[in-house]
């Protein structure tokens, strides 16, 4: 039997939403596998391995080629530029990154400090608007850093907008429009595009309509 096709599939949110679309286009998915501390799961009936990890990891392991395929979002993609095929637009967990303060509250003319966890998008982002900033890395509750004057502006997810309106934040503009996409490794995809070609034919019908 042929190396079983490996699939990194983001923890979370994302997972419920993916795992419902490959159950639909034929795929067997491991039942709540979040409920188990096993990070992979064989499917031998269909030659299929499962690896979960972390949304932001989920391309590392897809570009060093430890997972075939996998499913990415598009903030993900964007901050971190890996060496990836990006195959198709899952059009799940829509959301977008937007940039986000405290209301009525200029930002510093001098050298504003942007808060996030997307360094490369947010500096682009600006760097456009001809504006200079000063990026502050941060890994979690980005809302914080307006709260407590650590940044003049965050940039973030935002997909209800209710953390920000929980912390009294306010959106100033929305940047990039985010949806989770089905990746593969460059070496992966010439050797096992006959097992992964099909899968994206049939996610991609699926996502038309199921015909």
């Amino acid at each position: 039997m042929n190396s079983p096709l490996t699939i990194a599939m983001p923890k979370g949110r994302i997972f419920e939403e993916a795992a419902d679309l490959l159950k639909k286009a034929g795929y067997a998915v491991p039942d709540d596998p979040e409920s188990s501390r096993k990070l992979i799961l064989d499917l031998p009936g269909q030659n299929i391995r499962y690896m979960m990890a972390k949304p932001m990891d989920v391309v590392t392991y897809v570009e060093y080629g430890a997972a075939d395929i996998g499913i990415a979002g598009k903030d993900v993609l964007l901050e971190q530029d890996r060496d990836v095929y990006e195959l198709l637009d899952l059009e799940i967990s829509p959301c977008y990154l937007a940039v986000a303060g405290l209301p009525n509250q200029p930002m510093n003319s001098i050298a504003p400090k942007i808060a996030t966890k997307y360094p490369n998008v947010a500096s682009q982002y600006f760097r456009e608007q001809g504006e200079q900033i000063e990026i502050i890395p941060l890994n979690g509750s980005i809302e914080l850093a307006p709260l407590i004057g650590l940044a003049d502006r965050i940039v973030d997810i935002v997909s209800s907008g209710r953390t920000l309106k929980e912390n009294g934040l306010v959106e100033y503009e929305k940047t990039t429009s985010i949806t989770s996409r089905f990746i593969a490794n460059p070496v992966s995809y010439r050797f096992k595009g006959k097992l992964i070609d099909p899968m994206v034919e049939k996610l991609r019908n699926q996502i038309r309509g199921g015909w």
